[in-house]
């Protein structure tokens, strides 16, 4: 087994690693590679389908392996459309942070489920 991986870019060379030795990039377009990260997001939903909340203590051991599958193909998925696209996946998530941070701001959204749209400013 291999050395457990640190951070995304690490991910990333084990990810390019593992298409170049099967001769994958040919198919792994941005188009390609979002649709595939779509079905593992929608298969990341399966496990959870009927539970009454999907918490943990209502997750059996077979239920939480398959969701931690799931997880692990999205976040593979996503890597790999951030390294097609030269994507920073860090730095766009803090700039995501900070621009959900100015549309829903805490005086306004806290304790409420509601679109930035519909929030009293």
């Amino acid at each position: 087994m291999s050395a457990k991986i640190q951070n995304l870019q690490e991910l990333r060379d084990q990810l390019r690693a593992f298409v170049a030795e099967r001769d994958w990039q040919q198919f792994h377009t941005p188009k390609n590679l979002a649709s595939a990260l779509s079905v593992e997001a929608a298969e990341l939903l399966e496990p959870f389908q009927w539970l009454k909340t999907g918490e943990i203590d209502e997750l059996n051991v077979e239920t939480h392996t398959a969701i931690r599958h799931e997880m692990a193909d999205v976040l593979n998925y996503l890597v790999m459309l951030a390294d097609h696209l030269d994507v920073d996946l860090l730095d766009a998530a803090t700039e995501k942070i900070q621009l959900n941070a100015q549309k829903y701001p805490v005086q306004a959204a806290r304790g409420l489920a509601l679109k930035y749209t519909e929030l009293k400013k």
